[in-house]
């Protein structure tokens, strides 16, 4: 690989060298034109030179992709390595979605690593999930292939209580030595360090600026969303001392948005527009994230590393992919993939990745219905091959259960006399998904509350077959007539309508 310009993450130096690569393996750094003999060779005119992005909390499901789509979209843009957290998969389908999801990820050139979800449900009574973890459960689950962290552990609350569930799930992530990542939006002082203490070591969530560096300064490990690059922040973060080190995550991307506005690349330039020296978002896009996944084999440009590599046009700061490479092969140029998926299903294969044959059986239905073939042929085509058939049902199916809707339905009833009450509601923002509790005055006649009108309307209804409705007023948007109504809601994933009237909340 010659006439690129190698980045180094370790110094920030741009510097002319010839790449050579064995294998998956970066085989030499050397001054431009130095001998040696080549097999291939790749002309790297005009580019940068950088190690392949490393995600280090992410949720393939918020994409509304599968992990072999994701992959191929992502890679696309740099993204080589993901730790991904099923955490909302498995809120909805419980542990078999895990191992469907570990399984849908194999046979692709993306590195995607695993955490166990800590949360299932996210916060215990407060909301009924599809599923339920116990310490047990995810003691198990921490035992399958590619699972090398515990994911985020949100109920802080809980674990600075000491709560005995999340003391025991915590506890089952120690004993087998996996990483454990946090989830502890604006904790400070006493409780930050009873949280710290039970090793859980970094955060994504959205925080003051004064908490973030009293996060840093404990040795918490800082990961960046985009939500959190705000300019006061980064140059809060840069007048200190020394810059801590950081990861740039995505947390949740969907399809769309990666599509049009980038992933981790994304990410990177939205880090520079808020201040952040492009050198230092490399880093934490590289390196950092590389050494919190114990991956030691990349981050860096440098002999003995992992070649997942990428070419970048233009300047660092540019964030701009042109070439990508993951174990020393090109897998996507100019935003769009250029391996052979099949090729890379082959090679799992051989190596035995496939152990239950669920994704195989459930990919094979999928297509044997798409091409219009009845139940049998679909039956069928599971046991074409002599391969393993899925014996149990389908894990992402029949997931959401719920009686037809009706106006009466958003009725929203209430124990109070008639009269004008103080009801909370919940405050949105144009920016992010950072909510705040507000109040407001509604009227109740006849034991209904008449929202129609006044206010904006969230209800939650239970997905999971259970009886369970919450309303609440929604406040800080206004919202022309009509509705909309979806099951992409965090983290329990039921079946949330808001609206401005029930007859668009029932259509």
């Amino acid at each position: 690989m010659s006439g690129g310009r190698v980045v180094s993450t370790f110094t920030g130096e741009e510097f002319a060298a010839d790449v050579l690569l064995r294998g998956d393996t970066i085989s030499g750094v050397l001054p431009p034109g130095a001998p040696g003999a080549a097999l291939e060779h790749v002309d790297a005119t005009g580019l940068l030179v950088v190690p392949g992005f490393v995600d280090a909390h992410m949720h393939i499901e918020s994409s509304f992709l599968t992990p072999r789509t994701f992959a191929a979209l992502t890679l696309a843009r740099g993204t080589t390595t993901v730790l991904a957290d099923p955490h909302e998969i498995v809120n909805v389908a419980g542990a078999r979605a895990m191992r469907w999801m570990i399984e849908a990820g194999r046979g692709t050139p993306q590195t995607q690593l695993w955490g166990v979800p800590s949360c299932v449900p996210a916060l215990e009574g407060l909301e009924h999930a599809g599923a339920s973890l116990s310490a047990d459960d995810i003691a198990e689950l921490l035992r399958l292939p590619g699972v090398v962290a515990l994911g985020e552990v949100m109920d802080y609350r809980a674990v600075v209580a000491d709560d005995p569930r999340m003391r025991g799930i915590v506890a089952a992530a120690r004993a087998q030595g996996v990483i454990l990542d946090g989830h502890c939006p604006n904790l400070s002082g006493a409780e930050l360090s009873a949280y710290m203490a039970t090793g859980v070591d970094s955060d994504h969530t959205k925080n003051r600026t004064e908490v973030v560096l009293e996060k840093a300064r404990m040795g918490m490990l800082m990961m960046l969303q985009e939500k959190c690059l705000l300019p006061e922040t980064i140059e809060a973060l840069l007048a200190l001392p020394q810059l801590p080190p950081l990861c740039l995550v995505t947390d949740d991307l969907a399809a769309d948005h990666i599509l049009g506005a980038g992933h981790l690349d994304h990410i990177a330039r939205v880090a520079v527009r808020a201040g952040l020296p492009a050198a230092a978002a490399l880093r934490a896009l590289t390196w950092t994230p590389a050494q919190r996944l114990r991956l030691h084999d990349r981050g860096v440009i440098a002999p003995g590393k992992r070649a997942d590599l990428v070419l970048l046009r233009g300047e660092l700061a540019d964030f701009d992919p042109a070439v990508v490479f993951a174990g020393g092969r090109e897998v996507a140029r100019d935003g769009a993939a250029t391996y052979e998926a099949a090729t890379y299903e082959a090679e799992a294969y051989e190596k035995g990745a496939y152990e239950t044959g669920a994704y195989e059986a459930a990919t094979r239905k999928a297509e044997a219905y798409e091409a219009g073939a009845d139940k049998a042929d679909t039956e069928a085509a599971e046991a074409d091959g002599g391969r393993p058939a899925a014996d149990t049902p389908d894990p992402l199916a029949d997931t959401v259960t719920v009686e037809p809707q009706t106006p009466d339905g958003f009725r929203w009833r209430v124990e109070l006399p008639d009269g004008t009450h103080r009801f909370r509601a919940m405050r949105v923002n144009s920016r992010d998904t950072y909510t705040e509790a507000a109040e407001v005055e509604l009227p109740v006649r006849d034991g209904e509350v008449a929202w129609e009108g006044r206010t904006a309307l969230v209800r939650v209804r239970n997905r999971y077959g259970r009886s369970g409705t919450v309303f609440a007023p929604l406040l800080g948007r206004t919202l022309t007539p009509g509705a909309v109504a979806t099951t992409y809601a965090h983290d329990s994933h039921n079946l949330l309508t808001i609206g401005t009237s029930r007859s668009a909340m029932a259509a």
